[in-house]
């Protein structure tokens, strides 16, 4: 498979119309429409070929009855290419998959059914005690002759139009017990009964599905882009990535996403080898929120954020059904587009500079039905991220020599050969962070990493529990109990062993019939069993302390997850003295470190979103960076503002005056 390079400023543009509304299309010009993109320094918009809905917006000749029944200009999607093309956009074509009403009602042999033989509807649908809202739900099965229509319509697209690249919309693995897949899991001595079995077929079907449409698709185009859109780029899309030219992850902070996914995510893509793109939307809430605006300080965020992770820049927005898009909205998003283009030389071909590696506890789960992220994961990035520290997300298949320090936070199972990957990693010099039952092997009954110097003994035996802080392990932090509210795992020391800190057991355990105060009982002032310890260059908590960020964020989770991590790398990469709601990364080019810091705080200002609406600059923000390259000049860039600089420790120290959002430094290397 070829390289591709995706473009930085990005549309994705909605066309969910539905058949009751008439003139669709009436207003469509295709002048005054890629003029408006250009204007907004729009240089990629994805276009409709067929919605959500079912039907089609170009003048099909092999299924000219799904034409969308109101649709004005049959040519609409021909022009707006061209127009495009003439403006030097590219125009990626959207075709839906899996939902498709007009299909589902027609063709009900298609669809994807559950154990019973009922549809599988999109868990909204199954929300207790509301209302069933309107919207898609019915899932088609790919696993039946449904393939052929879809590869007949992608077939009629490459012939007919010059095609940029392809987006198939909505693929997911599913539970699918349709006739077709009953027999397809016999066939593989499956069993439709069982759960597990449904799923692991149902990952077989998805998979196998874009590989033959990619192998489909090259017969006719070998140069278009390809991806296939899930919500999410998990663990699952390592085996399968040969199927995508590039990643596109679709994350709208104010849906279903929130601010945390996007991180997340983005920092496990940019590893496996394919270019990625940041997908937000311009909508206040959801896709399909017509006539609203996102403020501009969020969209600004969100785009940088992009930039800084080392991704490219999208943005949804949905056309209206008379074929306009709004003036508005695109003023907006030239407002924010013009500042990428100026930002983009310092962004092409950089490349993340990390030296921590965390392991997504998405390897060990069954993602597909997990109800969002795991905790695990959602707490250490943020406590990574609030103390500046530059990090990759990883799975067992990544390459570790990078990186100097591997955290498994909370719940990374261990098996032999895995064992046998990290204490290789830790003879050659490399250092270990895990947390609660990271590191027992799959059947959670020993340790299968010696290195970490613990035992096994059980479940803590009293929980909630306390740390007494001390020594290194204490900075920023009173010596006194701080309250451990998750339950931990017993563990014992081995020899050649340290217990950094030791936890103190409450006077018992809250029972209904025994039982102090409101919350839980305080501490006795008892040692009880080891809290945290080391052996080497590993460092073991006994507390699920991630997953206790995630709920609750008590400070001192993060202080001493922190301090355990400056006890093993106590020159990081960089270092701030600005707050915690400053975000940095670094970033590098041939001759150059760019570094991104990031000022913008969402805050949750109603009960379903989180919003940014005010920027808020920070003043005399002292930064400290640790490279192996001679530093000739800093500037503030793309503004071209020199900033004076001095060696100290080896490390180099500057200043930066003013951040007022999103400001990049270039480091310039001495030639």
């Amino acid at each position: 498979m070829q390289d591709f390079n995706l473009r930085f400023r990005q549309i994705h543009l909605d066309f969910h119309t539905s058949p009751d509304i008439e003139n669709i299309g009436a207003g469509f010009d295709p002048e005054e429409f890629a003029g408006t993109l250009e204007k907004a320094k729009v240089n990629s918009v994805t276009c409709f070929a067929r919605c959500h809905h079912g039907y089609f917006y170009y003048d099909s000749q092999l299924f000219p009855e799904i034409v969308h029944p109101h649709l004005v200009n049959k040519n609409m999607l021909k022009e707006q290419i061209e127009a495009c093309h003439k403006r030097n956009i590219r125009v990626p074509i959207y075709i839906t998959v899996q939902w498709d009403d007009y299909s589902a009602e027609k063709h009900p042999e298609w669809l994807a059914r559950d154990e019973k033989g009922e549809p599988i509807y999109h868990p909204n649908f199954y929300k207790e005690g509301a209302s069933i809202e309107p919207g898609f739900y019915r899932h088609l099965c790919v696993n039946s002759p449904y393939r052929d229509y879809l590869r007949a319509q992608t077939q009629e697209i490459l012939d007919i139009f010059p095609v940029d690249g392809l987006f198939f919309d909505i693929v997911n693995p599913l539970e699918c017990s349709c006739e077709n897949c009953q027999i397809g899991m016999a066939e593989a001595g499956l069993n439709p009964e069982k759960k597990e079995d449904r799923i692991l077929y149902g990952q077989k079907v998805i998979d196998q599905f874009k590989l033959d449409m990619t192998a489909f698709i090259r017969e006719s185009n070998q140069e278009c882009s390809i991806f296939y859109n899930r919500g999410h780029i998990s663990t699952a899309h390592r085996p399968i990535k040969s199927a995508y030219t590039h990643f596109e992850l679709e994350s709208l902070p104010s849906g279903d996403w929130g601010y945390l996914h996007f991180p997340i995510t983005a920092r496990y893509a940019r590893n496996l080898g394919l270019d990625s793109l940041g997908m937000t939307g311009k909508f206040h809430t959801m896709w399909g929120d017509f006539h609203s605006f996102k403020n501009k300080a969020a969209l600004e965020y969100e785009c940088f954020r992009s930039l800084a992770l080392n991704l490219k820049c999208m943005i949804g927005d949905q056309m209206e059904p008379n074929g306009e898009i709004s003036k508005p909205v695109y003023d907006l998003i030239g407002s924010v587009y013009s500042q990428i283009e100026a930002k983009e030389p310092w962004c092409e071909g950089a490349k993340h500079l990390t030296e921590i590696g965390v392991f997504t506890p998405e390897e060990f789960l069954d993602s597909r039905s997990l109800d969002g992220l795991p905790p695990a994961i959602m707490g250490i990035t943020r406590m990574l991220e609030e103390g500046g520290h530059q990090f990759d997300i990883l799975d067992s298949e990544s390459d570790l020599k990078k990186y100097k320090v591997l955290v498994l936070p909370d719940t990374i199972q261990v098996d032999e050969e895995f064992a046998c990957k990290l204490e290789n990693y830790l003879k050659n010099g490399g250092k270990l962070i895990a947390s609660y039952q990271s590191g027992l092997d799959p059947d959670k009954k020993q340790f299968s990493l010696s290195s970490l110097g613990v035992e096994l003994v059980g479940d803590a035996p009293y929980s909630p529990d306390f740390l007494l802080p001390k020594g290194g392990m204490g900075k920023g932090l009173l010596e006194t109990e701080h309250v451990m509210y998750l339950k931990g795992l017993q563990v014992r020391a081995l020899e050649g062993s340290e217990v950094l800190i030791d936890t103190k057991i409450p006077y018992f355990n809250r029972t209904f019939d025994k039982f102090c105060s409101h919350a839980h009982t305080p501490s006795s002032g008892e040692t009880g069993y080891p809290g945290v310890v080391k052996k080497g260059q590993s460092i073991y908590f006994m507390h699920p302390i991630f997953s206790q960020y995630s709920e609750n964020a008590p400070r001192w989770c993060k202080q001493l997850f922190l301090n355990a991590l400056e006890l093993l790398l106590p020159e990081p990469l960089i270092q701030h003295d600005g707050p915690s709601t400053l975000h940095v990364t670094i970033n590098k080019q041939e001759d150059r470190g760019i570094i991104h810091l990031l000022h913008y705080i969402p805050e949750r200002r109603s009960q379903q979103i989180e919003v940014i609406e005010d920027v808020i600059p920070l003043y005399n923000i002292k930064l400290s960076v640790h490279l192996p390259n001679t530093i000739a000049v800093i500037q503030s860039v793309p503004e071209g503002v020199s900033l004076d600089f001095v060696e100290k420790n080896g490390r180099i120290e500057f200043t930066l005056p003013k951040l007022n959002g999103h400001q990049m430094i270039e480091l310039q290397y001495d030639k």
